[in-house]
């Protein structure tokens, strides 16, 4: 199957039951063709679990699910080596961590401590247990959400493990028309994620994570995005900009969105609609600005505004 038909053909079946957001679709098949990780904020009941549940099921991967609390360990999330008496040695009970794609829903309710546990598997494909290494699945998708607006009990996600997350995404609400959609589809007693058939395999999703590095990025569309970053680093709202790290995102990013259109190639637009997933977590307000009502998604767009976009004749 070749990428175009493979990424049609996933973005086809999750559309299916997550309607009317085509756009957060695509940015979620971006992070998984990187190999990235994606954080989903926004306020409950707009879809975040559905809309990972029917990735998962349209792959044929495993899914696992993660409900975050205060009371949440680390091992509860890892796995845990539980003593055997009858043999006389330890078995490793693996956690939900190992899997295909994982949602850890609420992440900021959890503590430190646990949320500490999901670095090394987001930047390192592998867990740590007792002193050995066990690598995750390939491939590994992790999603985490988060309520933007509720703070009782939660704990902010630290700035280093925002830097993980591959792009933050914001669903928003459906409009009339989809809505309208959503409340015809559930007139029945289960739902419809239920139905979701496998329409890939695995095997296929790895050979389209290798067409990712292969679409062209033209050295003008390269100086772009470098303008774009450094620009991030000279503006005096910010007291970090964008690091190497947000840089790549980007830069891979606009080639995996450049092969969900069909292209070769990237293109400057490309580059300006990742922007704000990819590079909103990745900068870090001075606290007056914050205090003034300025938000990281308007520092990111009026960078867009002050970089001059290149212009030239696309070629295949």
């Amino acid at each position: 199957m070749k990428v175009i038909e493979w990424i049609a053909e996933v973005k086809s079946s999750v559309e299916k039951i997550f309607y009317g957001k085509s756009d957060v679709i695509e940015k979620l098949l971006v992070c998984l063709l990187c190999r990235g990780h994606a954080l989903l904020e926004d306020v409950p009941g707009v879809g975040k679990t559905i809309l990972a549940r029917a990735l998962a099921g349209s792959l044929g991967g495993q899914f696992k699910r993660i409900q975050c609390t205060p009371d949440l360990l680390p091992a509860d999330v890892l796995g845990v080596s539980v003593y055997n008496p009858k043999s006389g040695e330890f078995t490793f009970r693996e956690g939900p961590i190992i899997t295909n794609l994982l949602l850890v829903d609420e992440i900021n309710r959890a503590t430190p401590r646990t949320q500490s546990a999901l670095l090394e598997a987001m930047a390192e494909n592998q867990i740590s247990v007792d002193g050995r290494n066990i690598p995750l699945p390939n491939p590994f998708l992790l999603i985490a959400t988060e309520n933007p607006v509720e703070f009782e009990g939660t704990f902010p996600l630290p700035e280093a493990q925002k830097d993980r997350f591959f792009l933050s995404l914001r669903i928003g609400y459906p409009d009339r028309s989809a809505e309208e959609q959503i409340l015809e589809s559930q007139r029945r007693l289960d739902h419809p994620v239920n139905d979701v058939k496998a329409v890939v395999d695995l095997s296929s999703l790895l050979e389209a994570q290798a067409e990712v590095v292969k679409v062209f990025v033209k050295p003008e569309v390269r100086s772009y995005l470098l303008d774009i970053v450094s620009e991030s680093r000279k503006d005096a709202r910010l007291l970090l900009g964008v690091s190497p790290r947000g840089s790549l995102a980007l830069y891979r990013g606009s080639q995996a969105l450049a092969l969900i259109r069909g292209r070769s190639y990237v293109v400057p637009e490309d580059v300006k609609e990742l922007a704000v997933p990819a590079l909103c977590k990745r900068i870090i307000l001075k606290s007056e600005q914050a205090i003034r009502g300025i938000g990281e998604e308007r520092v990111i767009n009026d960078l867009l505004e002050r970089v001059e976009v290149p212009v030239f004749k696309d070629e295949d």
